[in-house]
């Protein structure tokens, strides 16, 4: 597992598993960030838990130049989300919201909303290739596969939330991130490796 900053007061370690503590489901930017910068290439694992309703990401690439005005720090997201009965699964553009999507750029493939269940353990994975190839598993299915960077990747930005945030996304390296939303989720089994 990455060495991480831990904010107490967002967040408490029981057993085998680091869990948000209850808010009012608004970003608190109390989020647990690794010390260690990553990338550009790596491979990324993750346990995750949800509860009903449920709003929360991992972060990846995460770069500090961005101002983030007291909320979770900006990087690429893999969307974690009960695409059921959360209201930012209807937002976007055609479902990039959603569980395992790139959040608000890229939507997941239908088949993985259905892979995971909120009040169970499930897997992420996240996987950046040499090629700059990034792909999201969940529960190893293939969710989302996208080039980092590019002529196709600027235009999702460009039509994003992330539009005024320039050079988004290409950082060589970056922060990750586990995103406190306000809402129960929790983690466990957190695994980085480089991709030679």
């Amino acid at each position: 597992m990455f060495k991480y900053i831990f904010h107490s007061k967002g967040w408490e370690i029981k057993e085998d598993k680091i869990s948000t503590v209850s808010s009012d489901g608004s970003e608190t930017g109390n989020e647990i960030v690794s010390i260690e910068k990553f990338g550009p290439t790596f491979k990324l694992k993750f346990d995750f838990w949800y509860k009903e309703g449920a709003n929360s990401g991992v972060k990846y690439f995460v770069d500090e130049q961005y101002k983030a005005g007291g909320k979770s720090g900006i990087g690429l997201e893999f969307q974690i989300l009960d695409d059921e009965r959360h209201p930012d699964a209807k937002l976007g553009s055609i479902g990039n919201r959603t569980l395992g999507s790139l959040y608000d750029l890229i939507p997941s493939k239908k088949f993985s909303w259905a892979a995971a269940r909120p009040n169970q353990w499930n897997q992420g994975r996240i996987v950046c290739y040499p090629d700059c190839k990034v792909k999201h598993y969940v529960n190893n299915l293939l969710a989302v596969s996208y080039p980092r960077g590019g002529q196709i990747f600027d235009a999702l930005v460009a039509r994003s939330k992330y539009a005024n945030w320039k050079g988004f996304g290409s950082a060589e390296k970056g922060h990750i991130l586990l995103q406190h939303h306000g809402d129960n989720v929790s983690f466990r089994s957190i695994r980085i490796r480089e991709i030679k």
